[in-house]
């Protein structure tokens, strides 16, 4: 009976003892893939403070023992010299409104769909679930052709235009934007909404002062996948955005720094740490957000 007691006893501690090795171990692997997964930005951190006959002749972890010789001089370069500077204006211009207008109307739509009752709401909410399946590439031509008539009959150019690719993002983003949304928004209590249809509430106060609020989770993931998808975007800005250098974002003008021999490639560690600076910003800002609205995008519905 006492050797039983003690077993009983050393049980819990044993149960313990392996589920600390077992926590820490799982931290330590994480921790370990973090490091490993961040040596190339700090690579390319590091590279882009060197000066260019440095980065040709000896690797970037060389940079880190004295004696150090970092200058800004790349930055300087693509800013000033390559024009850099008003790309990242321009990208701004295409990334805001081509991330907002989306998350808007998906939200609106999402609300509909999860919330409000009309002939063939699955269906059609099927139908839009089913465009995420089409490559963005089978897109181009028939909204080029489009453009083209619509140019020809009105007058309105949108090619070369920044209302054009932001009504090209707007639908390339919808399909994926009311999936994620519309699940996050049926998943939420509905006896808020049957209280507040109650009181006399309309859909748009119910939209505005219930659904909005108790949503920021789903919609700061949103609003992440969207403007990373627009902002690292290079193909819709090449092909509508690609004939006025003027209006072109980061991705096309950082495209256009290596010339045809691969030369010159140097400054491409400045023009690309400063295109992934903002993105890396958002992403860290909305982070606490980030998992719990996908999670429950995902898993509710």
């Amino acid at each position: 009976m006492a050797g039983a007691a003690a077993r009983v006893g050393r049980q819990p501690l044993r149960q313990r003892l392996l589920s600390l090795v077992n926590h820490s171990l799982v931290s330590v692997i994480v921790i370990l893939v973090a490091l490993v997964w961040s040596v190339p930005t700090l690579g390319l951190f590091i590279s882009s403070l060197r000066l260019p006959a440095l980065i040709h002749s000896t690797g970037w972890w060389t940079a880190l023992v004295p004696p150090w010789s970092f200058t800004i001089q790349n930055y300087e370069y693509v800013l000033h010299a390559q024009g850099l500077g008003q790309a990242f204006l321009n990208s701004l211009i295409i990334a805001i409104p081509g991330t907002v207008i989306p998350t808007l109307v998906a939200a609106f739509a999402a609300y509909a769909f999860a919330w409000m009752e009309f002939p063939g709401r699955d269906w059609i909410f099927l139908t839009i679930v089913a465009l995420m399946v089409i490559p963005v590439q089978m897109t181009l031509i028939p909204v080029l052709g489009l453009y083209t008539m619509l140019a020809q009959a009105t007058g309105l150019q949108l090619t070369g235009n920044y209302v054009g690719i932001w009504l090209m993002h707007t639908a390339l983003g919808l399909p994926f934007a009311v999936y994620l949304l519309r699940n996050f928004f049926a998943g939420l209590p509905s006896d808020l909404f049957e209280s507040a249809r109650i009181d006399g509430a309309s859909n748009i106060n119910i939209f505005f002062r219930i659904l909005l609020p108790l949503s920021v989770p789903s919609l700061a993931s949103l609003v992440i996948f969207q403007f990373m998808w627009v902002w690292n975007d290079l193909l819709v800005a090449l092909v509508f955005m690609g004939g006025n250098p003027d209006r072109a974002p980061m991705t096309v003008t950082i495209a256009n720094l290596v010339n045809s021999y691969g030369s010159n490639w140097e400054v491409l560690t400045a023009a690309a740490f400063i295109s992934m600076a903002l993105p890396l910003v958002i992403f860290f800002t909305l982070q606490r957000y980030f998992v719990r609205g996908i999670l429950a995008g995902s898993v509710k519905g």
